[in-house]
């Protein structure tokens, strides 16, 4: 797999747009400007200030589909045309208001209608801070006593978890459950698991999301395989590598216990890469989408895929990137027969501004990401030009 073809990785892309990314990126690569840019973007949060007007027609229109499902239509279309499919994300978080819960499981339930009614996307998705309030989470997992109107209130937050499942299986739409921080991804876990032992018995339905950053992921993916085969039920799993390192460790020094993340990426590589034959070597019964933008680890699982002679487009594999970012990663694997994935957040500016503070951090903080952004897409304008 030659990940370096830029001219299919960047087929879709005019002059125009290449160049707007190629400044974007250099923009990331300083680390003192996201920190600046964070920053102010919190703070305008916070007075109110609207801030629309600036993010819309850069970060926004470079990692967003847009406002509405509609809006990602375009983009639906141009990733289609290259045999990427779309996986609609709606990118609120850290709801504290059941009204605010209700709304972004509506806005689930309609992304699960759009993927049965659209071949180019096969998989729903949501982050369960987006239908449940992180603290209630929090305080269940700590095994807080909780007063009525809190029993209540989390009776409500696992009504909407099967909810959701439920009208995708109806739809016949899989539907992944992003990952949290891990002082909230125990009783996560819990919900998730209840949902595939419901929902996964003819097929693979309900994904959960594994940051293989964190040591005991490893082992919790091999017992539940164990486990979910024992009770004749598909397992299904989104692999990352993980979102909140920073935060997780922190947590971890202040608090007083061991961080639950491993200690270098070598061993988190070592982990994510585990994980992915894990799931090959057991695809009969389980289904994995490989959500890296890590060229290693697509290659092992090419290199496993390949020497296994299991069709490329086998039904229980998928990959998954983010829109706006790897696509010498998508592209190339599309073009090669391959399931893949780009996940199309949208939503309001103003209610995407966490997704997108936390793009622009990543790019920072992740070494050679935007480096390596930075080279292809000069590459490609460089090709163009000879």
């Amino acid at each position: 797999m030659d990940f370096n073809n830029t001219e299919i990785a960047f087929k879709d892309k005019d002059n125009r747009s290449l160049k707007k990314a190629y400044w974007l990126f250099r923009m990331l690569a300083s680390p003192l400007l996201v920190k600046i840019g964070s920053l102010s973007l919190r703070l305008a949060m916070w007075l109110r200030i609207p801030v629309s007007w600036a993010l819309k027609p850069t970060v926004f229109d470079h990692f967003c589909g847009g406002e509405n499902i509609e809006a990602c239509e375009p983009v639906i279309r141009k990733l289609g045309a290259s045999n990427v499919q779309t996986i609609l994300d709606y990118s609120a978080e850290g709801g504290e208001h059941e009204a605010d819960l209700d709304y972004t499981m509506s806005q689930i339930i309609a992304t699960i209608d759009k993927a049965a009614a659209e071949k180019n996307i096969p998989y729903a998705v949501f982050k369960p801070t987006g239908v449940a309030r992180f603290g209630l989470l929090e305080k269940v997992q700590s095994s807080e006593l909780l007063n009525d109107s809190e029993k209540a209130e989390f009776e409500k937050a696992k009504k909407r978890f099967e909810t959701i499942s439920a009208y995708a299986a109806e739809k016949d739409v899989p539907v992944m459950i992003d990952s949290e921080e891990s002082w909230i991804q125990g009783v996560v876990d819990g919900l998730v698991e209840e949902l595939m032992f419901k929902f996964n018995k003819s097929k693979p339905l309900v994904f959960n999301t594994l940051q293989m950053y964190r040591h005991d992921r490893l082992a919790y993916l091999e017992n539940f395989i164990a486990k979910a085969r024992g009770k004749g039920v598909f397992s299904a799993f989104k692999l990352v590598r993980g979102a909140y390192m920073e935060k997780e460790r922190e947590r971890a020094r202040k608090m007083g216990y061991a961080s639950p993340i491993y200690p270098d990426k070598d061993a988190t590589d070592k982990a994510f890469n585990d994980a992915t034959i894990l799931c090959l070597v057991n695809l009969n019964d389980t289904a994995v989408c490989i959500g890296t933008h890590n060229e290693d680890s697509c290659s092992k699982a090419i290199e496993y895929i390949c020497a296994e002679k299991i069709d490329r487009n086998h039904a229980h594999i998928s990959f998954a990137q983010l829109l706006g970012m790897s696509d010498h990663i998508s592209y190339n694997l599309a073009a090669a027969g391959y399931n893949v994935c780009k996940y199309v957040p949208y939503g309001p500016v103003k209610t995407v501004i966490p997704y997108l503070i936390r793009r622009a951090e990543e790019n920072t903080s992740v070494a050679g990401q935007t480096t390596r952004e930075l080279f292809l897409l000069r590459k490609e304008l460089q090709r163009r030009r000879s």
